[in-house]
């Protein structure tokens, strides 16, 4: 049996996370948490290029969560593991593509710190912290969160993603 899109989606049915969208925005929430910590351990002070790395910063932790959530939803469609293999199996497929992206943006941002000056390098600093908080809340904290679901439900045959 093939899935066809409207069997994915059925058009009077609203498309919601539910259960994964509180996971992610209780990561997001963390990840700002984590940014002002980080800031204030570093004695660091908040400028508008700072606000422009947490927006930034932001950006980056919604587009991680939705790798995740796309790539346990194939896992979930595909049929071949039960949910919690999904899970695990979305969680190792979206990493490297998470990790490339925020690696990369972290590698411009020691660019921009080396070679910036004032404003530039409050924006690298800002981002610094940022893209490793982001990594952290998205690939753990979120990751920490679903396994802590299914482990308290004994079978847990549908999730909200």
């Amino acid at each position: 049996m093939t899935l066809q899109t409207q069997d994915l989606f059925p058009p009077n049915r609203p498309r919601w996370y539910r259960l994964s969208g509180f996971v992610a925005v209780f990561a997001l929430a963390l990840n700002i948490l984590l940014i002002f910590a980080g800031l204030s351990m570093l004695r660091g002070t908040l400028t508008l290029p700072g606000i422009a790395g947490i927006i930034l910063t932001i950006g980056m932790a919604v587009d991680a969560n939705v790798l995740i959530y796309e790539r346990v939803r194939e896992e979930i469609f595909t049929g071949e593991v039960d949910l919690r293999g999904a899970i695990r199996l979305g969680y190792r497929k979206a990493l490297s593509t998470i990790l490339d992206a925020n690696v990369t943006t972290l590698i411009a941002a020691m660019f921009l710190f080396m070679f910036g000056t004032g404003p530039i390098r409050g924006f690298a600093v800002t981002l610094s912290v940022g893209i490793i908080a982001s990594v952290f809340t998205a690939v753990f904290v979120s990751r920490w969160l679903f396994d802590l679901y299914t482990a308290r439900r004994q079978r847990v045959e549908k999730l909200s993603i």
